[in-house]
């Protein structure tokens, strides 16, 4: 299955996730993202100074008002492209 990184405080996306087969990693910095090929983040610390530093080549899922079911969801498109 897929290498996803997954911000530490989504624990049920990040259970969510293993139960469905996938590699997951828990982000805490940028340089955890690299490799993965999807990334979770909850949307809290958005790009507020317009700058961005890319550390992943992977698609990137804001979290933020989903549900682990809609996340997973997404994940498996994402994934599956």
């Amino acid at each position: 299955m897929a290498k996803i990184g997954v911000e530490q405080s989504l624990t049920n996306i990040q259970q969510a996730l293993r139960e469905q087969g996938h590699d997951v990693i828990e982000l805490r910095q940028n340089t955890d993202a690299e490799g993965c090929d999807c990334c979770v983040v909850t949307g809290l610390d958005s790009n507020v100074m317009g700058m961005s530093d890319v550390s992943t080549q992977g698609s990137v899922i804001e979290a933020n008002g989903l549900s682990a079911e809609e996340v997973c969801r997404q994940v498996e498109d994402k994934v599956n492209q």
